[in-house]
């Protein structure tokens, strides 16, 4: 995710019904001038889960609803908390956050970040797990095939994992090329993610005994300037470029992945959600999300 908290306008929502995601005409605005959509979700049921990166609210859209509801609020967390990484585990019945707060008097700034679990029905914490560090940056997060949460940290460039069940996260990769990791995912069993200082896409081995090794650089064939956000589904990995203002899709070959934009043009592309037929965009530059036909 980028690390700017844009300020900007009212953050549109267009929302999805039904479990196929379908597109609705309607759109649905929170009239709250300090809400920019960094990251979003689509639970089971097509409820949408919108963070915001500058002020310390995740919202809420229900199927068919004609506004969008404060969900989460961390207001009590301290001043200038706010949300990045969103991830709804239908499996679990639990919303994923990454929050982040800033420390008072730090030069250069410094901020303490949570991984934080809700129930996706009634927003109860159901986990809070602080990763370890004077300033740290959870960024985003993927489910493995072993149930595990992997868990990106952009600042001190690390990868954690949280057992299925467990309530504290251990390291799971630290090489020095994560430094500025911020997407995450899993496409047909393998780890992927990406490093948004870089402009790079890797790929993270891991041997018999579930111990992750260097990772291994994958060359796309078109720049993805600012690569945040990552997801996938359909045999492919769906990325927002921030810096690029596009989001694309990544056909991977061995070491290779083919880039495909899906659409361009957009402000701060930061995240992205793939939901029946139906891509999700977080654009937060506009301080809206921007449904798509996934291709």
């Amino acid at each position: 995710m980028t690390m700017n908290c844009v300020r900007g306008l009212a953050l549109g929502l267009a929302f999805g019904v039904g479990l196929a995601g379908s597109i609705a005409s309607a759109q649905v605005v929170i009239g709250d001038e300090k809400s920019q959509p960094e990251s979003l979700t689509v639970a089971p049921g097509g409820t949408l889960y919108v963070g915001s990166a500058s002020s310390p609210f995740v919202y809420k859209v229900a199927p068919g609803a004609t506004t969008a509801e404060k969900f989460v609020d961390a207001s009590a967390e301290g001043p200038g908390t706010f949300f990045f990484g969103m991830l709804a585990d239908g499996a679990t019945n639990t919303l994923w956050t990454c929050q982040l707060t800033p420390v008072p008097n730090t030069r250069p700034a410094q901020r303490h970040t949570a991984l934080r679990g809700f129930d996706l029905k009634t927003g109860t914490q159901k986990l809070r797990w602080d990763l370890p560090g004077d300033n740290t940056t959870c960024n985003d997060f993927a489910i493995g095939p072993d149930k595990a949460l992997y868990i990106s940290d952009t600042s001190v460039g690390k990868i954690y994992r949280l057992p299925a069940g467990a309530t504290t996260a251990e390291v799971f990769s630290d090489s020095r090329v994560l430094n500025g990791i911020d997407g995450i995912t899993f496409l047909d069993g393998v780890l992927y993610i990406n490093n948004v200082f870089f402009n790079k896409l890797y790929r993270i081995p891991v041997d018999a005994n579930g111990k992750a090794g260097a990772p291994v650089d994958i060359w796309m064939d078109q720049p993805v300037k600012g690569p945040d956000g990552m997801r996938a589904a359909n045999g492919k990995i769906y990325v927002a470029a921030n810096g690029s203002g596009m989001v694309a899709s990544l056909t991977i070959d061995g070491d290779r992945a083919h880039v495909t934009v899906i659409k361009d043009g957009l402000k701060t592309p930061t995240g992205v959600e793939p939901a029946g037929n139906t891509l999700w965009i977080a654009e937060r530059g506009a301080g809206k999300a921007v449904p798509v036909p996934l291709k």
